[in-house]
């Protein structure tokens, strides 16, 4: 069942969806949204086995802070046994993922139903 956004600062949502944590990642993620989002994103995946899905469809900028944001995210989930899926369809940002190698320790799905289903999919394991 999918419950109603939970809206923590003006740059991250967070709800359940299917099993899992949605943060959404609203705006421009800078070093200020970063200081804004990161003790929520330390809550959440402080717990063993999370099932997160990071959403950055509603980013209109990103920019170092962010990628420090998902690799912090990434190790963290990975360290409980969880698993950490994203969610992204900006040119730019994708191609700062390229660049800087987080898409293949983190590839990009189109959709959050693409990004939940390859989290149905996987076998425990990023």
């Amino acid at each position: 069942m999918q419950e109603g956004p939970t809206p923590l600062t003006r740059h991250l949502r967070i709800r359940e969806d299917r099993g899992h944590t949605v943060l959404e990642f609203r705006g421009e993620i800078d070093i200020a949204a970063a200081t804004e989002i990161a003790p929520a994103l330390d809550r959440v995946t402080d717990r063993p086995g999370v099932r997160i899905v990071i959403d950055l469809r509603s980013v209109e900028f990103f920019d170092c802070s962010g990628l420090r944001l998902l690799y912090r995210a990434r190790s963290r989930v990975l360290d409980r046994g969880g698993r950490l899926h994203l969610v992204c369809t900006h040119p730019l940002t994708l191609r700062v993922f390229r660049v800087t190698g987080l898409s293949r320790l983190l590839p990009p799905q189109p959709t959050l139903d693409a990004a939940l289903e390859q989290s149905e999919a996987a076998s425990g394991s990023l």
